[in-house]
């Protein structure tokens, strides 16, 4: 940790050099098809996080700037966003010419990655999305909005918590990141969601494939790194509200929020809150306790200077997430332990209204990150540093309301160094450091994982070079990850005591793991023409085994699971192949991305047989599943196609079909263990959507569509033991309306949306659900709960 600390004060020495000369960065915005400028238009420093608008002849300028390498973005309502690389060597002139808006044509950067650069030059799987396609997709939290994109599932618990699938694989297999940030969070649990407010993101990256280069263990499936609202541009302050309600659930959420951007200060301060009721189906009704709440709120800070910016950024993520059981009485309805200790069924009064129930998590993420960028004579630092606290408590029983079962308590603080050269005979190289320091301190009445402590420390580097239509990027990292877990004794009453002889119980065995490792990525992107490119990488990656996998005992509340490590478990490696190809013209788009992903030592989750199933002691009124987990060596293979076609004249018309599917298997194995459990059923989505740019003065980015979700069924599962069952198919059709209303002089100042999911109220089953193996409904026979039926939801937002 010492050299780490080295490493940023050298950075930060670096930092206060002289700049030397300073160049200024200008031009026009004009519209291709016609020549005419283009006043208002937004022009966007990628790097240094800062833009400015045209005046009205469609000029703009950057005073101050050193010289280097700079990604620029060029955007205007109704046209196509324009991005350009340009080397500063002293004052400069550059003009856009923005051609009309084509919703594929728009050049996409990404950030998450070693430096930031153009989807189409990256070697790597990338799926970046946008604010407008949150605002138009129905979704209950952060993670279910992405359920649409092809490759990516979610493990859900009823409507409150999801966990992102990434082809195939989840958990801490998929690194989550806000602002560059990795979100530590206890995500190794079932029912752990991912603790972001979808109210202050502004911009989605799905990387597919192994992201241990940047980030270290745990990466191997892909990355998310979520974004927070830009700021406005130079001189501008925005007010924004934002409401949404749903109709199956009563979910009522609204976030209020107010940026802006001052004489080289940044702000955006953000409240925002959601409650909802339980959700309901055609099968089960109204399911009892599936409610939940949230309480959150953002505050960014930033300072652009010519030297580059330094951002605060402080978030604090409250919920209630009450956890659904699925007992019932012989008439089928839902039953639950009332105060005096009697089962009682639910009467309607009971599956009405936003009460907390038993068993419930109450969870706060609270986050502080200081994000700074510096611009040296020689190339760029990038200096990260967060500290997270994570306190996940779990609730019970209802005549102890304040007895917590379960009480983890996570401290994490991460670091992020990076170097970046100047370009040398044209390439990019970048070298640095990441990893974290972790605590966790069990402060419960049960503990299903013991204390640990935990240091994860990486260095590496990367290069990347374009010649003409062919970019090469690659890198190599190596990663060192220790983890410690400490003892726990309990006495004859199950409490935790420091006494170890006859009269007490070993709970957790003292444990040192240390884990090395090294990540690898080679690739190749290459355009054919201005519209086709073809990728090709290779990559290597690593997952140490999590502190659940290695370490837990003990009944987990909530999942009625019985959860048994295994100290044994070696680390995850794999080996994944990408081949892509992309055909983005004005009319038709084409994205096709096979892959090959070999894995060995893959760690999974297994219900245990009867031999070990009846050596744990358990109370017979409250019976559990035992797990256990195991390793195998398991291929992975699968891919995403996406074709849509908007033909001319018919450019608002766009007839879109993507077709996602993975299969994996172990080798070595039986009939009943081939298959990898939690693997998501392929899916074919069709959709009809009508972009109507203006409809009339005050009318305009109006939407019209209707899709189809077809999941075929998934027969290859993880049978032994009954630890899966398959699931049919199933077919949801969805649909949306949205548009934006000039008020007040203002071309967006109302946004209104109406989104329709499942509309024929079909009673299904997703087979990452977890609801689906909830007890039997005696009445009807059928196991589990069902997911979420018909849903209709109200957005309403209003730029101030």
């Amino acid at each position: 940790m010492k050299n780490v600390y080295h490493l940023i004060l050298v950075a930060l020495v670096l930092a206060t050099q002289n700049l030397y000369s300073q160049h200024t960065i200008s031009g026009i915005v004009k519209s291709q098809s016609n020549d005419e400028i283009i006043a208002n238009a937004t022009v966007y420093l990628v790097d240094y996080k800062t833009g400015v608008t045209t005046d009205s002849k469609g000029f703009y300028s950057f005073v101050n700037f050193k010289s280097g390498a700079y990604l620029i973005e060029a955007s205007s309502l109704g046209y196509a966003t324009a991005v350009i690389k340009i080397d500063i060597k002293n004052d400069t002139t550059l003009n856009f010419s923005l051609p009309t808006l084509h919703k594929e044509l728009n050049e996409v950067v990404i950030t998450g990655v070693s430096r930031s650069s153009l989807v189409k030059q990256n070697p790597v799987i990338i799926k970046t999305l946008d604010k407008n396609y949150l605002n138009q997709n129905l979704a209950t939290n952060i993670i279910d909005a992405l359920k649409n994109v092809p490759g990516v599932n979610q493990i859900t618990t009823g409507a409150a918590i999801s966990k992102p699938v990434i082809r195939g694989m989840g958990y801490n297999r998929v690194i989550t990141l806000l602002d560059g940030i990795k979100q530590e969070g206890q995500q190794w649990g079932d029912e752990h969601g991912i603790e972001i407010d979808e109210y202050s993101i502004g911009k989605i990256e799905i990387i597919k494939g192994p992201g241990s280069l940047m980030y270290g263990s745990d990466g191997i499936a892909g990355v998310l790194n979520f974004s927070i609202q830009k700021a406005p541009n130079v001189n501008e302050i925005k007010t924004q509200i934002t409401t949404n309600y749903q109709s199956n659930n009563n979910l009522l959420g609204y976030s209020i929020a107010n940026s802006g951007n001052k004489k080289g200060i940044q702000w955006l301060a953000l409240l925002s809150n959601k409650y909802a009721s339980n959700f309901q189906n055609r099968f089960d009704g109204k399911v009892l306790n599936s409610g939940f709440n949230e309480l959150n709120g953002t505050l960014f800070l930033g300072v652009n200077k010519n030297w580059g910016h330094s951002h605060l950024h402080i978030s604090s993520f409250n919920t209630m997430l009450n956890l659904p059981e699925g007992d019932r009485d012989s008439t089928g309805r839902f039953i639950f332990e009332n105060k005096a200790g009697d089962i009682v069924t639910a009467t309607n009064n009971d599956l009405s209204g936003y009460a907390t129930g038993f068993p419930h998590q109450v969870i706060n993420h609270l986050r502080a990150s200081s994000l700074n960028y510096f611009i040296l004579k020689k190339g760029t630092v990038n200096v990260d540093i967060g500290f997270q606290n994570n306190k996940r408590k779990e609730y019970a029983s209802i005549a102890d309301p304040n007895e917590t079962e379960l009480f983890f308590d996570l401290n994490t603080i991460n670091y992020n160094l990076r170097y970046n050269l100047n370009k040398m005979q044209g390439w990019e190289t970048s070298i640095g450091a990441s990893g974290m320091q972790q605590s966790h301190i069990n402060r419960g009445v049960e503990s299903l994982i013991p204390n640990y402590n935990l240091f994860d420390a990486g260095i590496f580097i990367t290069t990347q070079k374009t010649w003409n239509q062919l970019s090469f990027s690659g890198g190599i990292r190596f990663d060192n990850r220790n983890i410690n877990s400490k003892s726990m004794f309990l006495d004859s009453l199950d409490a935790v005591t420091t006494i170890e002889d006859s009269t007490t119980t070993r709970k957790f065995e003292v444990a040192n793991k240390n884990y090395k490792s090294l990540a690898a990525s080679l690739g190749i992107a290459y355009q054919a023409s201005p519209s086709s490119t073809f990728k090709l990488n290779i990559a290597r990656g690593f997952r140490a085994p999590n502190i659940a996998e290695l370490a837990s005992n003990g009944r987990h509340e909530g999942t009625n699971r019985y959860e048994l490590g295994s100290s044994n478990l070696k680390a995850e490696v794999n080996h994944q192949l990408d081949i892509a190809y992309f055909l983005n013209t004005k009319h038709v788009v084409i994205e096709c991305s096979p892959f090959v992903n070999y894995v060995s030592n893959y760690i999974y989750a297994r219900k245990s047989n009867d031999s070990i199933s009846n050596t744990i002691p358990m109370d017979p009124s409250d019976p559990a599943e035992v797990f256990e987990f195991a390793q195998g060596n398991v291929m992975l293979v699968g891919g995403e196609f996406y074709f849509d076609i908007h033909p001319h004249p018919f450019d608002w018309l766009h007839l879109s079909n993507s077709f996602s599917i993975v299969q994996a298997t172990q080798a070595d194995a039986t009939d009943s263990t081939k298959f990898l459990p939690l693997i998501p059923a392929p899916k074919y989505n069709a959709e009809i959507k009508i972009d109507l740019k203006k409809i009339n003065k005050y009318a305009s980015s109006t939407f019209v569509k209707v899709g189809m979700d077809y999941f075929f069924p998934q027969n290859n599962v993880y049978s032994a033991f009954g630890t899966e069952t398959a699931t049919p198919a199933y077919t949801l059709v969805n649909a949306g309306i949205g548009s934006n209303f000039k008020l007040f002089n203002k071309n967006d100042f109302l946004t209104v949306i109406i989104l329709a999911e499942n509309i024929f109220d079909i009673g299904y089953q997703n087979h990452l659900s977890r609801l689906k193996y909830a007890p039997e409904n005696p009445l009807s026979g059928r196991n589990g709960i069902f997911n979420q039926g018909r849903n209709i939801s109200l957005k309403l937002k209003v730029n101030i």
